[in-house]
């Protein structure tokens, strides 16, 4: 996983030896995974099948329940139904200061803490080495001892070097030569399932650990000879963010077990904070709930409370959480007979995790309780409602303060708030997820897609149309169908079952596949706006970044493997042009193999060294990072991360190349070769969008120019205000000649003051206000004032208007 918790057990122990040798990411919320083709979900929540709900099943990650999640054919009213999961019934009664089971979970906690003190106290220490990145091996500590494995770490490596180090440091990422003799990844709890990675998958946490590199507690005793160790500090690592965040998640925790007597279930980081879920019965947090629970995280942090990590076998486990059911149920479906987890404490609180932590909790510093919602257990709306708090924290409460700041300069520029005071866009109950573009939100949103449509025509893409609707038997063809189904909008057709296309690639390949094609005709770039449709969760639908209607600039690329790098040279060069025209930044990411990967390895591999090639030629080496294990299920992609205004990250392009479609399509290409056997081969596809979905694109640009639009995606460009009635017909005169060169243009002729009518423009963000009164009326011009009421003068119609063209022109 992308905490490097697999393929450990390939590492082979190392013998004993007295001198042992030494042999390596915002985010409220969501981004998608991959803004082309990755079904989202809530974090914490699986993509299970709409049938009937077996908890055991769910919690496997299978494939029952959960039919309360998407838009189906039953959610609409109810006159009779089957009664949904409920596991928490009356483990929760009251809100309970410091409950008395609090005491009982720290003496069982103490209890089995002796049997896995007595199996350490039978460790053989061993001496070993540890390698900085700078390539320094380090030996022995400050006072001259060997360092050894089950007693030195990382804290005390940092040491040697500065002790200020080792204070500032959060986490160590750890790349192991190999293991001392007696360590077993099964005894120490690493190789059973990760009972968070679900959720922090979900919430797009990212990574920069691997297979072979383990995110490592500060003060946790290291077990071999390290071949790399990284110490990682919060304000420039995203692992170290991530351990922070996710150690601030426990103190909430904490925290609300001390002040209501919660029953917690999960509580993973996110991209930029965290969040605790609870079940309190039919009770539910308030804002008042917020100063309390700072209140108490405060406590906690004064107590600079360690936090401990202990392995625990999965009996154990359920003696040790006898008082909460969901902790249970993790541990029933998740933890395999016979097999071990671990569990962290810090305070009284004891809690299900892999970690790692921080060493305690005087780390943070500065904490806050940000807001709350309600969720449901699993995901489904038939489980049990849990309560969930959302809290941010930071070392520093300098840090906190500039957060604040920022958050309020976000909600001024929240897309939401904007396209509705600008009348862009709508949304009705009628037609949940799906936006209703009124006149000026239509002018841009097509806008985007001229602008697009134009660089096609460019770059030699072909503009197609496909259907919307499909057989089933299609996606069962592709793979999408054992992957998507459940989240795609699915039909009967005359006994058959059909479904809305939730991205266009198998329409693609059913077009390249309808002729004879040769090497000559490669490369094809088809091009596709078709909308597409996906059965988001309800409760996860949020203004245009989350929405079941949309469109993309949906491209494919059929071309030989000989053309592979420069088709992606040449999209990562479209991706730059239209990133630089908004002014926005960005990062390049290789994201590999994931898990549940279709076809055969070599071909990934060799998909990956083709990638690889094409981003050192456009970035040059080190200009681009690893994603590992976070591809598409059919082929390896370069996710673009562009940043806006307010130096946010959003993922919206991805450049993705794909060997698997075309096998499953059985494409071929003439080769004109006449040597047997090779007369015919497969093409390669690569996926490409540059906006992504337009929608999320819009919204993503709406905050970043904070509606104030450039003159070129303007929906108000221009507005002519007359000083006096009698001017309003040359008003009207000079509207039609800016409407005749397709500008948006507008006059005032309302009753309102002239200076009214300068502020209304300004605040409906018109670029250019064109003041016309006795002087422009006699010379046939107009005084040109912008959306920041400087006052450019006076000039004759024709020339504004040629200083209009040339600024649109010019994206300007």
């Amino acid at each position: 996983d992308k905490f490097g918790r697999s393929e450990l057990a390939k590492l082979k122990p190392l013998k004993k030896s007295s001198n042992m040798g030494i042999d390596k990411s915002d985010g409220a919320i969501s981004v998608n995974k991959t803004a082309k083709f990755s079904t989202l979900d809530a974090p914490g929540v699986k993509q299970p099948e709409p049938t009937k709900v077996d908890i055991s099943a769910i919690a496997k990650g299978g494939k029952e329940g959960l039919q309360g999640r998407r838009a189906n054919a039953s959610t609409g009213p109810r006159i009779e139904g089957e009664g949904g999961v409920s596991i928490g019934e009356d483990s929760f009664v009251k809100r309970t200061a410091n409950p008395s089971w609090l005491n009982d979970r720290v003496s069982v906690y103490e209890t089995i803490k002796a049997r896995r003190q007595a199996e350490l106290d039978g460790k053989k220490p061993v001496e070993i080495t540890v390698t900085m990145p700078d390539g320094k091996v380090l030996e022995k500590d400050k006072s001259g001892n060997a360092f050894q494995a089950w007693t030195t770490t990382p804290y005390d490596v940092a040491c040697t070097i500065s002790q200020g180090l080792a204070d500032s440091s959060t986490v160590a990422r750890v790349t192991y030569a190999s293991f001392v003799e007696d360590y077993s990844l099964a005894e120490d709890g690493m190789e059973g399932e990760d009972t968070l990675m679900d959720a922090m998958e979900d919430a797009e946490v990212s990574s920069d650990a691997s297979s072979k590199t383990l995110l490592w507690d500060m003060t946790r005793p290291l077990v071999g000879p390290v071949s790399k160790l990284e110490l990682c500090k919060f304000a420039d690592d995203n692992d170290a963010k991530t351990v922070f965040w996710h150690s601030s998640a426990h103190m909430l925790g904490e925290a609300l077990e001390h002040l209501y007597g919660c029953k917690l279930t999960i509580g993973p980081p996110l991209a930029g904070g965290f969040y605790y879920d609870s079940y309190m019965g039919s009770d539910a947090f308030r804002e008042a709930d917020y100063s309390p629970v700072e209140a108490e995280v405060k406590k906690i942090t004064k107590q600079k409370q360690k936090f401990e990590r202990m392995v625990i076998t999965k009996e154990e486990g359920l003696e040790l959480f006898g008082d909460n059911p969901f902790k249970q149920e993790i541990l029933k479906t998740k933890v395999a007979d016979g097999t071990r987890t671990t569990v962290y404490k810090c305070g009284d609180l004891i809690d299900l995790c892999r970690g790692p932590h921080v060493s305690h909790t005087g780390k943070v510093k500065a904490f806050a309780a940000t807001r709350h919602s309600a969720t449901n257990w699993l995901g489904d709306t038939d489980n049990d409602t849990l309560q969930r708090m959302y809290g941010i924290s930071f070392p520093d409460t300098k840090m906190l303060k500039v957060w604040k700041q920022n958050q309020e300069k976000a909600k001024e520029r929240d897309h939401r708030r904007i396209a509705a005071k600008q009348d862009l866009i709508m949304f009705h109950e009628l037609s949940a997820g799906s936006a209703f573009w009124l006149p000026h939100g239509a002018r841009i949103y097509n806008k985007l897609i001229e602008f697009i449509k134009d660089h096609y025509w460019k770059r030699g893409y072909s503009e197609i149309i496909t259907p919307n609707v499909f057989n089933l038997d299609l996606w069962h063809k592709s793979g999408h169908a054992l992957h998507y189904k459940d989240a795609m909008f699915c039909f009967d057709v005359e006994g058959q079952e059909w479904a809305m296309k939730p991205m266009n690639c198998p329409g693609h390949c059913l077009m390249f596949a309808n002729s004879i094609r040769s090497w000559r005709d490669l490369p094809i770039r088809f091009a596709d706006f078709g909308v597409l449709h996906r059965n988001e969760l309800s409760g996860a639908l949020s203004g245009l970044t989350r929405v079941r209607r949309f469109q993309q600039d949906d491209a494919h690329i059929y071309c030989t493997e000989e053309q592979i790098e420069s088709e992606v040279l040449g999209a990562l060069n479209f991706m730059k042009d239209v990133y630089t025209t908004f002014g926005m930044t960005y990062k390049l990411e290789l994201s590999t193999r994931p898990k549940k990967a279709l076809g055969e390895l070599e071909l990934w591999e060799k998909a990956e060294a083709a990638l690889a090639n094409a981003m050192d030629e456009f970035a040059g080496k080190g200009g681009w990072r690893v994603n590992p294990g976070d591809g598409a299920f059919y082929g390896p992609k370069i996710d673009i991360k562009v940043m806006d205004a307010m130096d946010r990250v959003h993922q919206c392009a991805t450049i993705q190349l794909d060997f698997q479609l075309p096998i499953r399509f059985n494409l071929e290409y003439n080769t004109g070769s006449k040597e047997k056997g090779k007369e015919f081969a497969r093409p390669v596809m690569v996926h490409r969008a540059m906006l992504g979905s337009v929608e999320r694109m819009f919204a993503v640009l709406c905050e970043h120019f904070g509606g104030k639009w450039p003159l070129w995606l303007s929906p108000r460009q221009v507005i002519v205000i007359p000083i006096h009635a009698e001017f309003n017909d040359f008003c009207d005169e000079v509207r039609q000649k800016l409407h005749d060169e397709k500008f948006y243009a507008d006059v005032d002729v309302s009753k309102a003051t002239f200076q009214k009518k300068v502020r209304n423009a300004q605040v409906a963000q018109y670029n250019f206000q064109l003041v016309v009164g006795k002087s422009e009326f006699d010379n046939g011009s107009v005084n040109i004032r912008t959306r920041e009421n400087k006052v450019e003068g006076e000039f004759k119609v024709e020339e504004m208007i040629e200083m209009l063209k040339k600024l649109r022109s010019e994206f300007k």
